[in-house]
């Protein structure tokens, strides 16, 4: 691809389409489409020399016009957010569906070569998931199928719908299954933020107003991997560009408890507090990390990025953000 190909990312006003918008202008790229539902002053991140456009992805129509003249397409949107929106949103996640059907089918009539899905751990099969020391999950154990309710089944869904649209039409499809992207410059508060962005608050608030306390959502054992933004762009950029075609995961091999996860933000920040289980609060599977064995094969590499150096900047950015009063929804 020339960097004077059009790439269209579409949820570029969110956290990870923001960060693959600013990675493609720094590695040159001159033709460059960003399209999301929010006003454009909203985004996490814009820049002028970027086509940005205001659209509804779920409307056919809004698709076409995304993708006309487009080489290569990143589909990063999705109505979703933390476990709290997940669990109490299951209708609205599902109909991100129309998302990718409408981008897929837009991107057949118009010749599009490469189209990126940016999948979810969420596709993979709850009974392998009910403790918190579960093994790492591999690619394989998506089936049989029984993802998360609501938002792992429609991922489950637009992955097959990847697939068969590279096999009947001849599109580059890639599907990337990510597992817990966090970093700077993206949702902190409002319900949508995820695991280490809102520890990372709670724990400023408690720093910036002399609080004593944190809640945490559950009882802390359950267990997670966190994948730090720059691997993230890496993986998905080097996916693309590859010959691989089965869906893979991109996430750090590097499990940890809510309770580590809250220690580690603890230390950065210098203060302890005392924490309050919410055991009545949306926590979500008991055991999730990411088994790194496939891509380790495929490109010799893996998200590396320790969990204490990505959280040592994630809480300094929201720290500066809420020491100066923005809220980033």
């Amino acid at each position: 691809m020339s960097s004077t190909s059009l790439i269209t990312v579409c949820g570029a006003g969110g956290f990870i389409g923001g960060h693959l918008i600013a990675d493609l202008r720094r590695q040159g790229h001159t033709q460059l489409r960003a399209v999301d539902l929010k006003p454009v002053d909203q985004w996490y991140q814009r820049f002028d020399d970027v086509e940005n456009l205001q659209l509804d992805l779920a409307e056919k129509e809004a698709c076409l016009k995304s993708v006309a003249g487009a080489h290569t397409v990143y589909n990063l949107a999705a109505d979703m957010g933390g476990m709290g929106f997940i669990e109490n949103n299951k209708a609205l996640c599902m109909l991100s569906v129309l998302i990718n059907t409408h981008l897929l089918v837009a991107c057949r009539e118009h010749g599009v070569e490469r189209y990126f899905y940016a999948s979810s751990a969420c596709v993979y099969n709850a009974e392998k998931q009910l403790r918190p020391d579960i093994p790492a999950l591999k690619e394989a154990d998506a089936y049989p199928g029984m993802p998360e309710d609501g938002y792992g089944w429609e991922k489950l869904f637009s992955e097959r719908m990847c697939r068969h649209f590279r096999e009947d039409f001849g599109i580059h499809t890639r599907v990337a299954r990510y597992h817990n992207v966090y970093g700077p410059h993206g949702t902190f508060a409002g319900g949508r933020e995820k695991a280490p962005a809102a520890i990372c608050r709670k724990v400023v608030d408690a720093k910036l107003n002399n609080l004593t306390d944190i809640e945490i959502w559950g009882d802390g054992n359950q267990t997670r991997s966190f994948m730090y933004i720059d691997d993230c762009l890496w993986g998905t950029q080097t996916l693309l560009n590859s010959d691989f075609v089965e869906p893979i995961n991109i996430g750090s091999a590097e499990m940890v408890s809510i309770n580590q996860l809250v220690d580690i933000v603890e230390e950065i920040a210098g203060i302890k507090l005392q924490r309050n289980y919410n055991l009545s609060a949306p926590k979500g599977v008991a055991g999730r990390s990411s088994d790194n064995t496939l891509i380790k094969q495929v490109f010799n590499w893996e998200p590396s990025t320790r969990l204490r150096d990505g959280l040592e900047k994630t809480y300094a950015w929201i720290y500066d953000q809420m020491r100066s009063g923005t809220l980033v929804y």
